[in-house]
């Protein structure tokens, strides 16, 4: 799916794309699976800005999607579409009940196609079942942490992980940041890549096109007072701070590891950070 440039109309439009909707088949949505969506501003439940830098936007409304499609379900894709609350798009599946369910869209979805979950699905892609029925190798995506859980890794658009061996009661996958990890095998996943590919592509071009988004400016450390950031203070432009990158908090930025997974480590054969260094 290629990427759409604007004409230079204005300096702004001049290095701008956007994405190609030739594949959505539909402009509106199913209600029933529609709510609305109350901002957040990144504020938590105490009123407390936890994530800097989020505020306005456009108004959107939350589409339901299905992470945990119930053991044989048999579906036909009836359109795909358009969600303004993720980077891949997805499909509108009616099952053998008249029910509806939207699920992630990969690469091979189209009108009329035909998808299945559960253990007695065929090994085909767009169809979802446990990672024991799927061959070695495979590029999967929408894998479960925990089984009956849902899918929780690999959802974002363009993104697949790779099946790479399976023994006794794990599988072990390459996710897409190159990291190892180990899956039940009865933790369920769906044979494919997620569609729109030529998402981390696109070119914001101008400041309004993200403050339409939800995301507010920034303002760099360095142009700051020194009583307001650690980069801040100096003489007119001066950018030596004689210290690591950090937070305006103080805490280091850039290769420092903040991750806390102690209750998975377990699990993780190979970090990202690893696989960065072998390469």
């Amino acid at each position: 799916m290629p990427i759409k440039a604007y004409n230079p109309t204005t300096p702004a439009r001049r290095g701008m794309t956007t994405q190609d909707l030739s594949d959505i088949t539909t402009r509106t949505s199913v209600k029933s699976l529609t709510k609305s969506k109350k901002r957040s501003s990144g504020r938590n439940n105490q009123g407390r800005i936890t994530t800097r830098h989020r505020g306005g936007g456009v108004k959107r409304h939350y589409r339901l999607v299905n992470h945990k499609l119930p053991a044989g379900l048999k579906g036909t894709i009836e359109e795909i579409e358009y969600d303004p609350n993720r980077s891949a798009r997805i499909a509108r599946v009616k099952d053998q009940h008249g029910m509806y369910h939207y699920v992630l869209a990969d690469t091979q979805m189209q009108k009329g196609k035909k998808i299945a979950s559960g253990e007695d699905a065929p090994v085909e892609t767009s169809n979802r079942m446990p990672l024991s029925r799927i061959p070695v190798g495979s590029s999967i995506y929408a894998i479960e942490i925990q089984a009956g859980k849902g899918a929780q890794m690999v959802r974002g658009a363009g993104t697949k992980a790779q099946l790479m061996a399976k023994e006794g009661n794990y599988a072990t996958v390459r996710l897409p940041s190159g990291e190892v990890r180990k899956f039940r095998i009865e933790c369920q996943a769906t044979i494919g890549t997620v569609g729109n590919v030529q998402h981390q592509n696109v070119k914001i071009g101008s400041a309004g096109r993200n403050r339409r988004k939800g995301i507010r400016p920034s303002v760099r450390g360095v142009v700051m007072n020194a009583a307001d950031h650690p980069h801040g203070g100096g003489d007119g432009g001066s950018h030596g701070t004689g210290k690591a990158p950090r937070t305006p908090w103080g805490q280091l930025t850039l290769g420092y590891r903040t991750r806390r997974r102690k209750s998975s480590n377990k699990l993780i054969v190979r970090t990202r950070h690893d696989a960065k260094r072998k390469r």
